[in-house]
């Protein structure tokens, strides 16, 4: 298997630092530094990620390793200061919000001292289900999925799995209570969708 489709595998990997692509890498860097120039020309996010549309709204200050493995299944909103280390394909669902300054990495390293030292990689995918809201501040981890409709808050840590429909948050990030009928808002007067 070649190297960028070994990076493109749900399965993630392991590799010596010296197999990343540094020059697809490069090639990312200046999409990024375009977007940041030209938030508005959807041209360049078409260019940068796998799969993208009209709908993706991304805010300045955005950084990520490949953006061929960021793959968008609809609307998204992502705000300030968000960086998505892509060293292996991330999903993100219909509806989704990203608070700013949240990080979003597959990448990792080797836990024993001797292979970290020498240059050891690792990488696993990230899925984010639909109608997701991540808070401010976090941090989701290599491996995880977070399930529809739920909630991440602010300056959470995610290093497992969510599941559907709850409200997470802490470090490490914790199912503390599922969404029900009782957490419905009502519109203020004047302010209902049209």
């Amino acid at each position: 298997m070649d190297l960028k489709k070994r990076i493109q595998s749900k399965d993630g990997y392991v590799a010596h630092f010296t197999k990343t692509p540094f020059i697809l890498q490069e090639k990312t860097r200046n999409l990024c530094q375009q977007h940041n120039q030209d938030p508005d020309n959807k041209n360049i996010l078409q260019a940068l990620f796998g799969t993208c549309n009209d709908y993706v709204n991304i805010a300045l200050g955005f950084h990520c390793d490949y953006g061929f493995n960021i793959h968008f299944d609809g609307f998204c909103v992502i705000n300030y200061n968000c960086v998505i280390l892509d060293t292996s394909p991330v999903r993100i669902g219909n509806g989704v919000f990203i608070g700013p300054n949240v990080t979003i990495t597959c990448a990792g390293h080797g836990v024993f001292p001797a292979q970290r030292k020498e240059g050891m990689n690792t990488s696993k995918p990230i899925i984010i289900g639909e109608n997701v809201w991540i808070g401010a501040n976090c941090v989701i981890c290599p491996g995880v999925t977070i399930g529809k409709d739920s909630i991440i808050g602010a300056g959470s840590i995610v290093t497992k799995d969510i599941p559907n429909g709850v409200i997470a948050f802490g470090n490490p990030c914790r199912v503390q209570r599922k969404i029900t009928q009782e957490d419905r808002l009502e519109y203020s007067e004047g302010m209902e969708k049209e």
